[in-house]
């Protein structure tokens, strides 16, 4: 990726609806090079995907936690690749110190949530989890 490249990245992590044009003048190049750059980085896998941000009031999901895991070993990534099937868990985080990864996770209920806190911890190789609810959030 080029300078370009990451001026376009930023902008796209601004503001996704941005059209092609309107990116073209803010970079001062061509539409034409605009959509090329972003069909390129789609197609590396640089661009996953575009996605709307909402407010965490704004969707009916009134429990959110994060999880901390110590993974057994070297199971991060069978762990991780697991963790991905999860609904519940909506972002992974690998991290150092005492915790080996992070899930941010959120359901409908409580009931819900108590099921996914069992599935988790019955996959092979989490030696041991903590989990917090989160109770407000303060910046997006």
């Amino acid at each position: 990726m080029d300078a370009t490249d990451l001026r376009l990245v930023g902008l796209l992590r601004e503001n996704a609806r941005a059209s092609v044009a309107s990116l073209a003048q803010q970079l001062k190049v061509s539409r034409g090079t605009v959509q090329n750059r972003i069909d390129r980085l789609t197609e590396r896998g640089i661009i996953l995907g575009f996605t709307v941000r909402t407010t965490p009031d704004a969707e009916p999901q009134p429990v959110r936690a994060v999880m901390m895991i110590a993974v057994e070993g070297e199971r991060a990534r069978e762990i991780l690749k697991t963790l991905r099937g999860y609904p519940e868990v909506r972002a992974l985080h690998t991290t150092n110190g005492r915790w080996d990864i992070v899930a941010e996770l959120a359901t409908d209920s409580l009931e819900a949530f108590d099921e996914a806190l069992r599935r988790i911890r019955e996959i092979r190789g989490i030696s041991s989890s903590e989990t917090s609810l989160l109770l407000s959030t303060h910046k997006l």
